[in-house]
Formats: structure tokens, sequence, C-alpha cells
């Protein structure tokens, strides 16, 4: 299996916080947000079941409702910067948990893109595939231009659609962690050919009074989903916070390699343009808050230019992949 298909970072065990590193909650405390859980993943297995039957609006409603009500069962809380286009788009963010995929779902219910392994997680991947995700099967490379195929279309007909381009998580801290390849380019092909725009974003932690940036959540190495859901159920005060940016708008003629190297840099930039303003209050773990959006001007100071109109679609076999766990 050529190593592009098996996207690696930098991170390891010397990523995630030490003993005393981060703030902690009493043992009590902890157990009781593993049962708060356990009975959210027990609800899920229930709203796995009418998903399918409900209409678009509903099913959004009830993927978000789920998604916030599980974060205050975890004692998660949830800071929004920016705000979202009404209209369908393909969500583009960075990958550092697998709490990701919630704090996607808590702010923008979209379909999501997972590998094909999802399938087979007990609770997970029912609630996966009852929410219409679209899988990958990375053992299968000729299979992707297919994938693409179905991402479009399930923009064409209003839906947004997130992704994780990145492949794989890293602990969001250090930049020497990052995956080598960047933003895998396929999915963004499936923009392009909808003529839907592009909104990346950044999703980050903090925790403690002070708010300070943490790696606890982070799902990284050769670690345990149990070992990382234990971790992140200790932490006081976790904050998980979703910066959006502006979207951006390819043309019919972009090629999907610039607009993913648009949109990494997009991602990255965002951190620092959080940093210089106030940070906003944030709601208790009942409520998130939505900052004002910034200017387009201060978040993406580049434009993408439409590519040659040769420029290739996706191709059988390219070794491009949108998503890891």
């Amino acid at each position: 299996m050529s190593p592009l298909w098996r996207p690696s970072s930098g991170c390891g065990p010397d990523c995630l916080p030490g003993p005393g590193e981060a703030p902690v909650i009493p043992l009590i405390r902890q157990l009781g947000r593993a049962v708060g859980l356990l009975g959210m993943l027990g609800l899920g297995i229930g709203l796995a079941v009418v998903l399918p039957a409900l209409p678009n609006r509903e099913r959004r409603a009830a993927l978000r409702g789920w998604a916030r009500t599980t974060a205050r069962a975890c004692g998660v809380r949830l800071e929004v910067r920016g705000r979202l286009p009404r209209r369908r788009a393909l969500l583009v963010a960075n990958h550092v948990s697998w709490w990701d995929v919630l704090a996607l779902l808590a702010v923008a219910p979209a379909r999501l893109v997972a590998k094909h392994e999802v399938r087979r997680w007990p609770l997970i991947g029912l609630l996966a595939r009852a929410a219409g995700t679209v899988f990958v099967d990375r053992s299968r490379p000729r299979g992707l231009p297919a994938t693409v195929g179905r991402v479009a279309s399930a923009l064409r007909s209003g839906r947004s659609v997130a992704v994780f381009p990145e492949g794989t998580t890293w602990c969001g801290a250090s930049a020497s962690c990052r995956p080598p390849t960047g933003f895998r380019p396929a999915m963004f092909q499936a923009a392009i050919d909808a003529g839907a725009p592009v909104v990346p974003l950044r999703i980050g932690y903090r925790c403690g009074v002070t708010g300070e940036t943490t790696t606890a959540p982070a799902f990284v190495g050769d670690e345990t989903l149990l070992r990382s859901v234990r971790r992140m159920l200790a932490v006081r005060k976790l904050t998980v916070c979703v910066d959006i940016a502006a979207p951006l708008h390819p043309g019919r003629s972009a090629d999907r390699r610039a607009l993913a190297r648009v949109a990494e840099a997009a991602v990255h930039l965002v951190p620092s343009m959080s940093a210089a303003r106030p940070a906003p209050v944030v709601a208790g773990p009942t409520q998130p808050v939505h900052a004002p959006a910034r200017a387009a001007a201060a978040v993406l100071p580049v434009t993408i230019r439409p590519a040659a109109a040769t420029s290739p679609g996706p191709v059988a076999g390219e070794p491009e992949l949108p998503l890891a766990a």
C-alpha cells in the first residue's frame, strides 16, 4: 500500500499532556461523565432508527441537538467564531480528535466523509450510516472518483458535506507534527464540479480556568480509543473552539490542488487571527456562543485563480484520500 494512502503525522506520546499538565476533575465526576456519554450513545441508536425517515431540516436539527446534548453530558463547552453560509457547502477542517466529528455536527450537521472501517464500529457505525455518511474504501484507490461523484451529488442536492482533508489526526499544537502531505485535494474536485463554496474551519481545544491550549483530546499514535476517551472526560473546563473562515468560491475551471492549498492556508491562519482580538465570552455547556464573522480579507488574503480549462478531474487510481479516523 502506498504511504500516500495511509497519511501519518509526526505525533506521538510526547504530544499528549503528562501527569499534572492538564487540570482534571475528581474521579466521581469523571464517572458521571462516562455514564452520560454511554447514555447518549444509547440514545444515538434510537436516533439512527428514525433519522432516515426524517426530512432534511428535521434530520439536521436532530443531529445538532444530539451532538450538543452529548457535549453537555461530557462537560464540554462549545465556542463558535464566525458564521456558516446558509446554503450548501463543502466544509473542510483540521483533524485533532474523534471529538472533532461531534463538534462539526453541533455546529453544522452535514454529511460526513469517513473511512470505510467506521461502518463496522459499534454504535458509531450505525449512527454514521443513518446520518448518510459517505464512506471511502482506502484499499481500493480506483473507487475514489466514484466517491468524489457521490460527494458532488450530495452538494448538488443542497446538502453540505464535511471532510477532514489532512487524512489523519495530529495534536494540533506543533506545526512540525502536521501531516506532511497537507490537505488532500480529491474532495475539493466535488466542490468544483457542484459549483459549491468551500468553507475552511479550524478546530482547537482549550482547558482550565485560564483557557490554555491543550492536546488532551488528541487521538494520535497507537493510542486506543478507550484511553483517549478516558483522558478527555477527565479534563476540567474543556472547550472546543470552531473558527469559521471566509468561504472560497471556486470557478468551474479552478484547480483542485490550488483550492486545497488555499483552504489549508486559511485553516492555519485562523488561530493567529483569533489571537488578535479579544476572545468572546463562552457560554456554559448548555449553549454555544457565536462571535461576529470576521472580514474575508482578514482571514484569507489570497484569491483563487482558475487554472487552464484543461485542468484534469479526479483520475482513477490517483492517490488522494480525504479522511482517516
